[in-house]
């Protein structure tokens, strides 16, 4: 598992918002779509708020990788689903960045998005 740098680590996980474009299988990148994204430990992660059937994350499955843009940092990533066992950081994590925002709180935190969450790993 590759890992973030420090400062990456910090600039995308405090970034408000991610451009997350994925790979189609002949390698060319997808428009790109935005979502919130959050740090847990040093880890990143993000989840489509309509859960698996959500077009951007089926879109990550084909090659389980792209590219992600935020906090001034632009990277190559790959797509890893995640075990359950990560789902209470991960949203403990949404609670404390977005909790400002009540309904984004009603969409990642349900156990639809939950089963789409992904981890990012810089490749």
């Amino acid at each position: 598992m590759a890992q973030w740098n420090g400062s990456d680590l910090e600039k995308v996980g405090a970034a408000e918002e991610l451009e997350l474009a994925s790979e189609r299988p002949n390698g060319t990148l997808r428009d790109a779509v935005t979502m919130w994204v959050v740090r847990s430990g040093d880890r990143l992660y993000v989840r489509s708020v309509k859960g698996t059937d959500g077009p951007w994350w089926r879109g990550t499955q084909s090659r389980s990788r792209g590219r992600i843009e935020a906090g001034g940092v632009e990277r190559d990533v790959a797509f890893h689903p995640v075990d359950p066992g990560e789902y209470a950081g991960v949203d403990a994590a949404y609670r404390e960045k977005y909790g400002r925002y009540t309904s984004i709180g009603e969409h990642v935190l349900t156990d639809a998005a939950r089963a789409s969450t992904l981890r990012l790993e810089p490749r």
